[in-house]
């Protein structure tokens, strides 16, 4: 399960089955996402707080994976089930919404896809828009079982280890890559061997992926041995998403990502090359 077209959601959206997930967030505004929830959302979607929600109060990097039993919990809450059909969306292209796919995915969740184009391309096919909260959702017999450990996650230590010898992807704009800018991590620049795939790549114009033969090109090369990271473990899941488009293997996230490597003093590269991996590792 990757994508749902605003058409294919419309026809479904009183399909009791069906779970919406609002996930707006903005990296300098925060509460953004919030305000324009309840401004204006799709009908019976719930809003999901990045911050609280998806990310674990303490852990490497700025939004370090919750654990996945309060996970599951918080996904009961919002009324997820192993017999509900999830649809998760944002207004950034799925940056955000693909945080929730991945980590329903990774649980082992059987039905979970990211409305591609989001918001604008719903209310362009003539979706309507509410500013009513939907009630918690009714208690059935129907539970949610989802795995007790993430699978596909490395750490620091791992990706300082394999430095030269997997492929590694960075998520994040070309400007802060290249370490021309960072409005928020300690040090500018990206880290070494990295390639430069941030997530635009993987839209059209208008804001939809591109098709999975478009994908696998913008992936040529990498092999089956893939880590994913960006500024805090957020949008790499946008490229893992891309990647599931496309057909090829499922990449590993760096859950702390660039912000738990900026901030632990380790190797920074700068410019639009990958750069060598530091003398002493296995690759150098």
């Amino acid at each position: 399960m990757t994508l749902i077209t605003a058409p294919e959601l419309l026809a479904r959206i009183d399909d009791p089955r069906l779970r919406i997930c609002d996930v707006r967030w903005w990296l300098i505004e925060p509460a953004r996402g919030r305000r324009d929830y309840e401004a204006a959302h799709i009908p019976g979607a719930r809003w999901v707080d990045l911050d609280r929600i998806l990310t674990a109060p303490e852990g490497p990097g700025r939004h370090p994976l919750p654990h996945p039993a309060e996970f599951a919990a918080e996904a009961a809450a919002l009324g997820i089930t192993d017999g509900t059909d999830v649809v998760v969306y944002d207004d950034a292209g799925g940056t955000i919404a693909a945080r929730l796919w991945w980590m329903l995915d990774d649980l082992g969740h059987r039905s979970v896809r990211v409305l591609d184009g989001g918001i604008a391309a719903w209310t362009a096919a003539g979706g309507p828009v509410t500013d009513v909260e939907p009630t918690p959702a009714p208690a059935s017999g129907d539970r949610l079982h989802l795995n007790g450990t993430w699978t596909r996650v490395t750490d620091r230590e791992d990706v300082a280890a394999r430095l030269g010898t997997v492929a590694l992807i960075d998520a994040r704009a070309r400007e802060r890559y290249r370490g021309d800018l960072e409005p928020v991590d300690a040090v500018p620049g990206h880290i070494p061997t990295a390639r430069s795939l941030p997530t635009g790549g993987n839209l059209d114009a208008g804001g939809r992926f591109l098709a999975p033969a478009e994908l696998q090109a913008r992936f040529a090369g990498l092999g089956p041995d893939v880590i994913s990271y960006c500024g805090s473990g957020v949008t790499a899941c946008h490229n893992a998403l891309a990647l599931r488009i496309a057909g090829l293997p499922a990449p590993t996230l760096y859950e702390g990502s660039y912000s738990d490597w900026a901030r632990n003093a380790m190797p920074i590269a700068t410019g639009d090359e990958p750069g060598d991996p530091p003398p002493g590792t296995p690759g150098s």
